[in-house]
């Protein structure tokens, strides 16, 4: 069950683009996700009868604190979720720990 603090911030999620942060107790971050709609995303987590991995069942019930940042698009929300996990290497990020980076080519148009 969700803390209090946590319940009340699901009430109040944007439904805009942007990179969430799930919080321990101590304040830790312990997962930095990203989503299209954060509201849509991060309430995914909590539904009654969500059908999770062991894995995010163990995260859902660490979590004592959500953080939201609203971004302008998704891509700028990918790129400060690399950067956030990077910096912060939350224990159930496991993906992006290492020091890999996207790669992307700007051709410019003549």
């Amino acid at each position: 069950m969700p803390s209090d603090t946590v319940l009340a911030k699901l009430d109040r999620l944007p439904d805009a683009s942007g990179v969430y942060l799930m919080k321990g107790k101590g304040g830790e971050i312990l997962y930095v996700g990203k989503a299209n709609v954060l509201a849509d995303r991060v309430r995914s987590y909590f539904q009654k009868g969500a059908d999770l991995t062991p894995k995010n069942r163990l995260l859902v019930e660490s979590v004592t604190d959500l953080e939201t940042i609203v971004t302008r698009s998704e891509l700028e929300a990918l790129i400060l979720e690399n950067n956030l996990i990077k910096r912060h290497r939350p224990r159930y990020n496991v993906i992006l720990r290492d020091d890999k980076n996207y790669p992307y080519l700007r051709l410019p148009i003549k």
